[in-house]
Formats: C-alpha cells, structure tokens, sequence
C-alpha cells in the first residue's frame, strides 16, 4: 500500500514538473483604464519617476521603502532604484524610451525576492474626451516561473497591482 502511494505521488511530481516545462517561454499581463484627462497630463506622471509617488500601487505598499532616483529628471535615462519590505523587495528600472504623450519604455530589474528582467510598457491613446492608458509588462519565463505558473496566476497578481495602479492614475490625473 506505502509502494502504490509512494509512486502514485512520484508520478503526480514527475507530471506537474514535464507541465511545467510545456508553458510558455514568454509572459505578458497587461490592463487598460479610460482617464478624463489629456494625454500631455497622464505623461507627466508617468515619464517622471518622481510623481509614481501620487499613484503607484507599490509606494502604499511599503511607505518606509528606501528609494534614490538619480540619471536624467525624467525621460530617458531616468533610474528609480528602491529596496523595501518583503513585498517590495529589490530593484531597479530606468526609462529606456520615451515618446511625449505617447509612449514610455521601462527596463525593469528585479534583485529580490526573485531575480528578474522585465520590460514595462505605458501607452496612452486619445479617445475623443478621454485617453486609454495601457500598462503592460513582459519578459522571459524561467523554469522556475513556470513551475510557478502551475500553481499561482502571475496575470492575476501583477494584474491587480496594474488595476490599482490606474485607478490611482486616473485619480490624479483627473482632479
């Protein structure tokens, strides 16, 4: 009886790992929002890391968080590094593009708790009074992301940070 349930649960193993293995390469979780605002307004908070402090879902997470922005005041060449909390963690992004009211480009580099090299992308389109905001992010799938990925959505955990952090953009960018 030990020996059945012995291999029944190594075979489970054995299943979910070749699974895991058969997952995407690639990852991408994006949302979108309607802001009542121009899109020269919303790129303001945006392009210049300094303002992510009015709307970023992060920044709430951990107030005590230690940040230091430093390259350009904004634009390309802008850095924001930050280390925080356990749901923070570590890391860095740095605007690698940046097309007024359009379009900004992030690298993203994540120390801990995982290591992790992302692109962060916010597009903004006019859309008649209002302007689409798009906030996406994406990169490479290591085997241990998507071991992960088997149990815990990333498009549902990063997804709600995104949606919370647009609501807070459009808040501000609205008032």
């Amino acid at each position: 009886m030990v020996k059945v349930f012995a291999t029944i649960v190594v075979v489970l193993i054995v299943a979910v790992l070749v699974f895991a293995a058969t997952r995407p390469d690639t990852f991408r979780v994006q949302r979108s929002s309607n802001v009542n605002a121009p899109p020269e307004k919303i790129f303001a908070f945006i392009d210049d890391l300094q303002n992510w402090r009015a709307w970023s879902p992060y920044e709430k997470k951990d107030p005590a968080m230690k940040r230091t922005l430093s390259g350009a005041a904004h634009g390309k060449g802008a850095v924001y590094a930050w280390e925080g909390n356990k749901d923070i963690g570590k890391g860095r992004m740095e605007i690698i593009e940046s097309d007024p009211a359009s379009r900004v480009l992030i690298k993203l580099d994540f120390v801990r708790p995982f290591e992790a090299h992302n692109i962060v992308e916010f597009t903004l389109k006019p859309n008649g009074h209002t302007t689409n905001v798009t906030w996406a992010m994406h990169g490479r799938s290591p085997y241990l992301a998507k071991l992960m990925g088997v149990f815990f959505s990333m498009d549902s955990m990063i997804g709600k940070d995104f949606e919370a952090g647009l609501s807070n953009l459009k808040t501000v960018a609205e008032s």
